[in-house]
C-alpha cells in the first residue's frame, strides 16, 4: 500500500490565491526532504495497520488520496465532507489521530532538513547567515564601530528571552521526548546514508529503523492531549526543561563568545556584561489567573534556584576529576594554595592535587548554600562533601571561580582555563543563584481594587470618597504621600477579602525569593493596561509594605524595575505622554535614577492586534516606540523595551532578528527584553543547536541595532504620515466589522471552536480575564488559536487590503498619475525600509495558511444564515483584496515568494490539514447538538491538537 506520505502527486494546495511560488530550485540532500517524508510515513502506515488494523489504515489512505485530490482540484470538497460525515465518532478518533501524527512527523522532517540545509551551506563555505554572531561581527567591522561606542552598549547590554506564562504548547512532555528521540535518530540514520552504504552500515540503519518504529508505536499509543489541565506547578517544570535541555549550556557559551570577540576586535576595555540573562513569567504572571499565589512564586524561584545549584554541582564535580594538576609538575598561586588548603579534602592521594582540592571546597560550600537557601540537598553526592559555610552572594563564589582561573592562566594553562572553568564561571554570571528571574505581573485594575480596600482599612480613605472614587490628581497625590510615609498600611493579623490577600501573599513571596535568592530573582513588576501616572505608582506601594521597595528620608531605593505595559492602540498613543509625566514626579525619578537610570517599558502586541487590527497595531507599536525614544532623550532617561511578542504574527510573531533591527532608531539601546511563548519555546530552544542559533539571533539583532543605522530612510516624516494614514484607515475597516458588526460576535463564537478550546487543558489560566462575551476581555491566545482552527487567520491580515488601496486612490488626480505615484512610494518603502517589508512578509506569512474554503464550511455553523453569508462574503473580498495590494506592492507573483522554506511547507501538509477540519466540524455539530459522549469530545480536542501542530501556531 502507498505510505501515507507518498505526495508524488503533489501541486500548489488551497484556493486560487497565489501563494507557492510557481517554480523553485529545491536544493537535495541525502536523505532528502521528500526521502524523510515518506520513510516516516511508511514506518506511521505500519504503525497504524499493525495497532488498529488494516481496514483504519485503508480509511486513512483513501482519506489521504481524496484529500490531494482536492486541493489539486481533481476532487470535489463535498464529497469528501459527506463521506467524513457519515464517520461514527469512535470510527473518527483513529482517523484523526492519523492525520495529527502526520502533521507531528512533517513537523520534524522540515527541521531536519533545514538543518541539514544549513550545514551543507557552511560545509562549502557560504557567507555566514546573517542572524549570526559572525556576520554581526562584518556588519561592525564594515560599519567602522569604535571601540567607545561598543563599550557604551557593552555597559548596560542586556538581552533577555523571557519564558512566559501564556502556554499554547499543546504538545504534551512525553510526546516531545519522543519526538526529539525520533529526530536525533533520523539524524544519525541521514549521516551514515550520507557516508556510503556498507555492511555495517546496513546493520546500523536495520538497528536505527528497529528504533524508530518503535518510539512511533509507543507514540501512536500515547494520549496526544492532557487530560486534565496542567497545574501552574506542571508549567513551571516544563518552562525549567528547557534550561536542562539548552540553555543552561549555550547561554553561558554565547555571553563567553560575545566578550571574547569584542574584546579582539575593540580591546580589553569593552565590559564583560553577561548579555543574555533569561526571564520567566511562570508562576508569577497573576494577570488574570487566580492559581497564581505566594505558593507558586516560591515554588518557580525555588525549583529554578534548585535547577542551577544542580547544574553547579554537577559540572563542578566534572571539573574536579578533570583538574588533576599535580603541584609537582606545575606551580600555582599562593590564593589557589589558600582555597585548596580550605578545600577539606585531606584524601592522602589528593595532597598534591591542590586544584582537585580547590574545587572539592568549591562543591561543597555551593551544596551548603543550596541547602540553607531551599531547605534540601539539591545533588546525590553532596552528603560525601562534609560541613562547609554557605556562600553569602553569588559574587563570593565567582570570585573563587576566578582564583582557579587566575592560577591556571599564571601557569601558561589557558586551554584548560578555557574550558568547562570558562563555562562555569560564565554561568554564575549569566545566573547567579537564581537562574532565570521571575517577572511579577498583574493589570492596573486590580492594583486599584487591592489599594482600595488597604487604604480604607488604614483610615487613609473612607467609604464615603474610597481611591477608586479619587480622580487621577488626588490619587497621585495620595499615592506620591503614602510612599513617602516609613509607617507599614497592613497588619498581620487583618483579615483580607481573597483578592487582596492573594496579592500580598505573592509580594511577600517575591520579597522573601530576594532575600534566599539575591536581587536578580524577582526584578520586574509589571502593570498590564497601564494608561495612567497612577497605574504605575500603584504596586510601588505594595512593593514598600513588603520591603522591596525602601524609603528613608523621602528617598525610595530597590531592586524591582516598576514597568507599565502598554497594550491597546490608544494607550500606545498616549504612552509617552504617561511617562513623560511620570518621569517629571521626583519620587519616582529619584528611584529610577538608582536603578541606573533606565526605564523598561512593555508594549503589548496581542491586545493592540485584537483592539484595532494588524497593521494598526504593528504601526501602533513603531509609532509609539518613536515617541517614546524622543520622551526619554528629552527626559534624560535610558530606554529598554519589553516586547510581549505571541508565537503567530497576529500576536506580534516573525523572525525575532528582523523584527529587532525593523525597531525605530534609538529604540534598541543595547538592550532588549522579548516573550518566547508555548511552541514558539519548543520551537527555538527544544534542541540545542537551534537555541544556540535563536540566541544568536535575538544577541547579533541587538548589537547591530544598538550600534548601526538599520532603520534610516529618505524622508521619514512622509513615511510616518503616510502609515499613520493608511493604519487609521485599517482600523476604521477593522473596526466596521469587529466593534460595530452587530452579528460579529454571534459569527464569532459559532464559526470557530471558542467556546471548546477552554476543554484543550493546553495551561492553567482561563480563556477569559472575565466572564463576559466582550472580544476585549478575551485573551488574546483564544482570539488567534479560533481564527487559525477555522482556517481564516483573520488578526493577521484583516483590514489592509482596504486601507492600502484607499490610501492610493486618495491621492487620484484626473488621470490617475498621483495614485501611480502613491503605489510607486509604497513599492520604493518596501525595498528600502525593514519595518515596511517586515509587516507585508509577515502578513503574507499567515495569509499563505488560510483556506477560504474550508473557512466556509465553519460559516455554516452560524445559527443566522444571512448574517453568515454576509459577514463570510465580506471576509473574503477583504482577503482577496489585501492578497491583491500585497502582491503590487512587494512586485512578487506570490505570497510566499521571498520564503521558499515557508512554501515547502505548506506545499508539503496542507493536503494532511483539511481531513481534520472537515472531522472538527462534523464533531463540532454533533456537540452542539447535545451529543457529549467522550468520543466526541476527545475528537474535539484532537483535532484542534492536529491542526495546531500541522499550522505550527496554536496563538
Amino acid at each position: 500500500m502507498t505510505s501515507p506520505f507518498d505526495d508524488s502527486d503533489t501541486t500548489v494546495p488551497g484556493t486560487a490565491i497565489p501563494v507557492v511560488p510557481p517554480s523553485r530550485d529545491e536544493p537535495e540532500i541525502v536523505p532528502g526532504l521528500r526521502q524523510d517524508l515518506r520513510y516516516l510515513g511508511a514506518i506511521l502506515g505500519d504503525v497504524i495497520r499493525e495497532q488498529e488494523g488494516e481496514d483504519v489504515l485503508a480509511l486513512v489512505e483513501d482519506t489521504r488520496k481524496d484529500a490531494f485530490s482536492v486541493r489539486h482540484g481533481d476532487g470535489n470538497l463535498a464529497d469528501l465532507a459527506d463521506r467524513l460525515q457519515n464517520l461514527p465518532s469512535d470510527r473518527s478518533l483513529p482517523l484523526i489521530r492519523a492525520f495529527s501524527h502526520f502533521a507531528l512527523l512533517a513537523n520534524l522532517a522540515e527541521d531536519l532538513h533545514e538543518e541539514r540545509l544549513r550545514e551543507r551551506l557552511a560545509d562549502e563555505g557560504e557567507p555566514p547567515h546573517r542572524a549570526t554572531l559572525q556576520a554581526a561581527w562584518q556588519s561592525l567591522d564594515e560599519g567602522g564601530v569604535t571601540a567607545d561606542e561598543v563599550s557604551a552598549v557593552m555597559d548596560s547590554a542586556y538581552v533577555a528571552p523571557v519564558l512566559t506564562a501564556h502556554p499554547t504548547e499543546t504538545r504534551r512532555r512525553t510526546v516531545f521526548d519522543v519526538q526529539w528521540d525520533i529526530t536525533r535518530l533520523m539524524r544519525n540514520r541521514g549521516r551514515i546514508l550520507n557516508a556510503g552504504r556498507t555492511a555495517r552500515s546496513d546493520e546500523r540503519l536495520a538497528g536505527i529503523d528497529r528504533n524508530i518504529r518503535r518510539r512511533v508505536t509507543i507514540l501512536w499509543q500515547t494520549a496526544l492531549i492532557r487530560s486534565v489541565r496542567p497545574r501552574i506547578e506542571d508549567e513551571i517544570n516544563v518552562g525549567l526543561r528547557y534550561f536542562t535541555i539548552s540553555l543552561l549550556q549555550e547561554i553561558p557559551q554565547i555571553n563567553q563568545r560575545v566578550t571574547r570577540e569584542l574584546r579582539e576586535r575593540y580591546g580589553a576595555d569593552v565590559p564583560s556584561t553577561p548579555v543574555v540573562r533569561p526571564g520567566s513569567w511562570i508562576g508569577g504572571d497573576h494577570d488574570g489567573n487566580p492559581f497564581v499565589t505566594g505558593d507558586t512564586v516560591d515554588y518557580a524561584t525555588s525549583r529554578a534556584a534548585q535547577t542551577v545549584f544542580d547544574w553547579y554541582l554537577g559540572q563542578l564535580h566534572d571539573l574536579e576529576h578533570e583538574l588533576s594538576l599535580s603541584s609537582r609538575l606545575t606551580s600555582v598561586t599562593p590564593d589557589l594554595d589558600d582555597l585548596a588548603d580550605n578545600g577539606h579534602n585531606d584524601v592522602p592521594s589528593r595532597v598534591d592535587e591542590p586544584y582537585r582540592r580547590a574545587v572539592h571546597g568549591i562543591r561543597g560550600r555551593i551544596a551548603a548554600t543550596a541547602t540553607a537557601r531551599l531547605s534540601d540537598i539539591v545533588h546525590p553526592d553532596t552528603d560525601s562533601l562534609g560541613p562547609y559555610e554557605p556562600y553569602a552572594e553569588a559574587s563570593d563564589f565567582l570570585a573563587d571561580l576566578h582564583t582557579v582561573e587566575a592560577s591556571l592562566r599564571a601557569s601558561a594553562d589557558d586551554l584548560i582555563a578555557d574550558h568547562r572553568l570558562a563555562t562555569v564561571i560564565a554561568a554564575a554570571r549569566s545566573f547567579g543563584f537564581h537562574l532565570s528571574s521571575l517577572d511579577l505581573r498583574q493589570n492596573s485594575e486590580s492594583f486599584e481594587s487591592i489599594l482600595t480596600e488597604m487604604f480604607t482599612r488604614a483610615g487613609v480613605t473612607d467609604h464615603t470618597a474610597d481611591y477608586s472614587t479619587l480622580d487621577e490628581h488626588d490619587r497621585v497625590e495620595l499615592l506620591t504621600r503614602e510612599l513617602h510615609s516609613p509607617r507599614p498600611l497592613t497588619d498581620p493579623r487583618a483579615r483580607w477579602s481573597e483578592m487582596t490577600e492573594r496579592e500580598l501573599g505573592i509580594f511577600r513571596a517575591a520579597a522573601d525569593a530576594v532575600d534566599r535568592l539575591g536581587p536578580e530573582a524577582v526584578p520586574h513588576c509589571i502593570i498590564s493596561m497601564a494608561s495612567s501616572v497612577s497605574d504605575i505608582l500603584e504596586p510601588m506601594i505594595l512593593l514598600k509594605e513588603v520591603g522591596l521597595i525602601d524609603v528613608t528620608d523621602g528617598v525610595a531605593t530597590g531592586g524591582v524595575d516598576v514597568i507599565p505595559l502598554f497594550e491597546t492602540i490608544d494607550d500606545l498613543a498616549h504612552g509617552a505622554t504617561v511617562m513623560a509625566e511620570l518621569w517629571s514626579h521626583q519620587f519616582y525619578r529619584d528611584y529610577v535614577t538608582q536603578r541606573g537610570g533606565i526605564q523598561e517599558i512593555m508594549l503589548g502586541y496581542s491586545d493592540s492586534n485584537k483592539d484595532g487590527g494588524y497593521f494598526a497595531a504593528n504601526w501602533g507599536l513603531y509609532d509609539a516606540e518613536l515617541a517614546l525614544v524622543a520622551a526619554a532623550r528629552e527626559a534624560g532617561v535610558g530606554l529598554r523595551l519589553f516586547h510581549g511578542r505571541g508565537g503567530t504574527v497576529g500576536r506580534g510573531g516573525g523572525p525575532s532578528h528582523e523584527a529587532i533591527l525593523a525597531q525605530p532608531e534609538g529604540a534598541v539601546q543595547g538592550s532588549v527584553r522579548i516573550t518566547e511563548q508555548g511552541e514558539i519555546i519548543s520551537a527555538k530552544y527544544g534542541v540545542p543547536s537551534v537555541a544556540r542559533r535563536n540566541l544568536e539571533a535575538l544577541v547579533s539583532a541587538t548589537l547591530e541595532a544598538s550600534l548601526l543605522p538599520v532603520d534610516r530612510i529618505k524622508e521619514p516624516d512622509r513615511a510616518y504620515t503616510a502609515m499613520r494614514e493608511i493604519a487609521e484607515l485599517s482600523r476604521t475597516a477593522y473596526s466596521a466589522l469587529m466593534h460595530e458588526d452587530d452579528g460579529f460576535i454571534d459569527y464569532f463564537t459559532s464559526s470557530t471552536p471558542l467556546a471548546e478550546i477552554g476543554n484543550l487543558n493546553i495551561g492553567s489560566r482561563p480563556s477569559s480575564r472575565k466572564q463576559t462575551s466582550s472580544i476585549a476581555d478575551l485573551r488574546a491566545i483564544p482570539w488567534v488559536l479560533s481564527w487559525s482552527q477555522s482556517r481564516i487567520m483573520l488578526p493577521g491580515w484583516f483590514g489592509v487590503g482596504s486601507a492600502l488601496r484607499d490610501w492610493i486612490a486618495a491621492g487620484e488626480d484626473t488621470d490617475g498619475q498621483e495614485t501611480r505615484g502613491r503605489l510607486e512610494y509604497l513599492r520604493e518603502l518596501h525595498r528600502t525600509w525593514p519595518f515596511f517589508r517586515s509587516v507585508l512578509s509577515n502578513m503574507a506569512q499567515v495569509m499563505a495558511k488560510a483556506d477560504l474554503s474550508v473557512a466556509k464550511l465553519y460559516s455554516r455553523l452560524v445559527p443566522d444564515a444571512d448574517d453568515a453569508e454576509r459577514i463570510y462574503d465580506t471576509i473574503v473580498e477583504e482577503f482577496h483584496l489585501t492578497v491583491r495590494m500585497c502582491l503590487e506592492i512587494t512586485g512578487q507573483d506570490s505570497l510566499l515568494a521571498d520564503n521558499p522554506a515557508l512554501a515547502l511547507s505548506v506545499r508539503n501538509r496542507f493536503p494532511y490539514l483539511l481531513p481534520l477540519n472537515l472531522l472538527q466540524l462534523e464533531l463540532l455539530r454533533r456537540y452542539r447538538a447535545g451529543d457529549r459522549s467522550d468520543d466526541v469530545l476527545d475528537g474535539i480536542r484532537l483535532t484542534m491538537n492536529g491542526l495546531a501542530t500541522g499550522l505550527r501556531n496554536s496563538g
